[in-house]
């Protein structure tokens, strides 16, 4: 018996997304989530016009959760405060320069909503609106970044504490330039979401950031889109067709455009690399994502805890 799953970083699953906007995505989206042991995720918005993120916004701020399902825990806003040079599958046409009005407007209609938000401090406006984010209780987390290793210390200083998926979109490490890779992981302030499908991180790389982030500062995500759990074909991401493989989610271009990982299967192959301990998955599946939301109720078994539960076999097949 393990607390229940935490997922942060998820678009969408079972042929919805948060981006749809509607009450029947992100149901169908919960009612999903529990059967591969998620019980609370983030509903996680992506760079598009500011009219759509604001209805995925508006619309996740009427979520009542119906029986059987995850619980909404919020939203993570995942561009379009990001770099057009580490955009990945977000739409580099709608980028914008972060104010801290923009958000406050956000937060607001959101009813405050917004839990977390992907940033790239060294953008134009970056470091002014992470100074200014530090008055909401908000997770800011790097990502879609090509900060250099001083700029990830002075956003780390000005409150960043979290890296969206590591290694991927992200200026990598080298050894005259260590980038927000090299930053990512010598930060103890910082813990880093990891997609653990082998197709966003190679095993080797997943076993890098174990050794030095240890599991009190690795969070598993999915990053899933729509097609999780679904069959092999074309879909849908932000208006961009993605083409879905046995070799994971790729934009025509050959861009990783999310992912189709179950958090099930990142806990068992999480498991298969580094042989960590229950404990340690329980830290990297839950617990650590409870910390960082400051949720007082979540990641543990314990009395007085929300009884999120997820049960699994000897092979960590859930239940």
């Amino acid at each position: 018996l393990l607390p229940g799953y935490i997922d942060m970083h998820i678009h969408g699953s079972a042929g919805h997304d948060t981006m749809d906007a509607t009450q029947q995505s992100l149901h169908a989206m919960a009612r999903s989530l529990v059967q591969e042991g998620v019980t609370s995720f983030l509903a996680t918005t992506m760079t598009q016009s500011v009219g759509k993120i604001e209805s995925a916004l508006l619309n996740v701020a009427e979520f009542q959760r119906h029986e059987g399902e995850a619980n909404v825990l919020g939203i993570h806003v995942e561009g379009p405060f990001v770099s057009k040079i580490r955009a990945g599958a977000q739409p580099v046409a709608y980028m914008i320069s972060p104010t801290i009005e923009q958000f406050a407007h956000w937060q607001n209609i959101s009813n405050h909503q917004i839990r977390q938000i992907t940033i790239a401090p060294e953008i134009e406006g970056g470091f002014t609106f992470l100074e200014a984010l530090r008055d909401y209780q908000v997770i800011p987390s790097i990502g879609h970044s090509d900060a250099s290793i001083n700029e990830v210390h002075k956003a780390v200083a000005l409150g960043v504490n979290q890296a969206t998926h590591l290694y991927n979109q992200m200026r990598p490490f080298h050894h005259r330039d260590p980038g927000v890779v090299g930053g990512a992981l010598l930060d103890d302030k910082i813990k880093v979401e990891l997609i653990v499908d082998f197709v966003h991180s190679h095993p080797q790389s997943v076993m890098l950031a174990y050794r030095l982030k240890g599991a009190k500062g690795i969070i598993l995500i999915t990053d899933a889109m729509r097609a999780k759990g679904l069959q092999y074909g074309e879909y849908d991401l932000g208006g961009q067709t993605v083409s879905v493989s046995e070799k994971g989610a790729h934009l025509a271009n050959g861009a990783l455009a999310g992912s189709i990982l179950t958090m099930e299967q990142a806990v068992k192959n999480m498991k298969t690399v580094t042989n960590c301990s229950l404990q340690e998955i329980v830290a990297m599946s839950s617990t650590n994502a409870a910390e960082q939301l400051r949720l007082s109720k979540k990641g543990r078994i314990k009395e007085g805890f929300d009884a999120d539960f997820v049960l699994l076999n000897q092979k960590l097949n859930v239940q």
